[in-house]
């Protein structure tokens, strides 16, 4: 059985509004990949890669995506000593009103989407053959 309706919703409801500031030790970061056992691969502004986990109480109510934002504690696995670089506190879902925060990274910045218009040579993968060509 799964955790009851009013702790799934509590959690959703959490992240969908920012904090006002993050704490010295938490930090923002992507996520690259998901790599088994509620373990994450995540990049940091800087480009630095790390493991992460995620806690209980997110596991089977949201889902991470490839390119999701999280928020990190790297305080949270300093005891352990293993490959875990950091906990997830926190997963962004609104995204849009977490860019308007003060401490969103400008290397998280939303890239323009690059509209190519040469439409001279198209794309020929999964069309069939033109008729004026011929298997001789």
């Amino acid at each position: 059985m799964g955790p009851p309706r009013r702790k799934v919703l509590a959690t959703a409801e959490e992240t969908l509004t920012p904090p006002d500031e993050l704490l010295e030790t938490h930090q923002m970061a992507r996520a690259i990949k998901a790599t088994g056992n509620n373990i994450y691969l995540i990049e940091l502004p800087n480009k630095e890669q790390m493991l992460v986990e995620l806690p209980a109480r997110f596991r089977s109510t949201i889902w991470i995506k490839r390119g999701s934002y999280l928020v990190i504690d790297t305080k949270a696995q300093e005891e352990r000593d293993n490959k875990i670089g950091g906990e997830i506190i926190n997963i962004v879902r609104d995204e849009k009103a977490w860019r308007k925060a003060s401490f969103w990274p400008k290397e998280f910045a939303k890239q323009p989407v690059a509209v190519d218009s040469d439409d001279e040579e198209e794309s020929r993968v999964g069309k069939m053959p033109s008729s004026d060509e011929s298997d001789a």
